[in-house]
């Protein structure tokens, strides 16, 4: 990417990056690890033309955590839709790859250093999670 002068790199860390109390302390940490190194390597990058960003999810219903959790897909949703306060819709993967199509576009050319919180307001509640 140096050499071409251009370039995205896109991570994917997690609302644990931005919230606190409801995930292990070794994952809360290696998100917002992941969240610092994007805003570095922004810095250190930019100067190349490469951009960096971070999309960081909410908890969606995978296959991948309806089987670890051992729930139904309509069970992790609505724990899923509880904790945010953006009601009326549901997260869904589809969701989260259309952002990342966008970062990584030339749509989002001048977009460097951004970290979204792909979370329907989950950050915003005051109250504990329900789970």
């Amino acid at each position: 990417m140096i050499p071409a002068k251009k370039g995205v790199i896109l991570f994917t860390s997690s609302v644990a990056s931005v919230t606190s109390g409801e995930s292990p302390h070794a994952y809360t940490m290696s998100k917002h690890a992941v969240v610092g190194l994007t805003k570095n390597l922004c810095v250190e990058l930019g100067q190349h033309g490469i951009r960096v960003n971070c999309i960081s999810p909410c908890a969606i219903a995978t296959p991948l955590l309806r089987n670890a959790m051992g729930w139904r897909k309509k069970t992790v949703e609505g724990i899923v839709c509880a904790s945010a306060n953006l009601k009326g819709v549901v997260a869904e993967a589809e969701d989260v790859a259309e952002a990342a199509v966008y970062l990584g576009s030339d749509e989002s050319k001048y977009v460097s250093g951004l970290t979204l919180w792909w979370m329907g307001a989950t950050a915003q509640r005051t109250s504990p999670s329900p789970w």
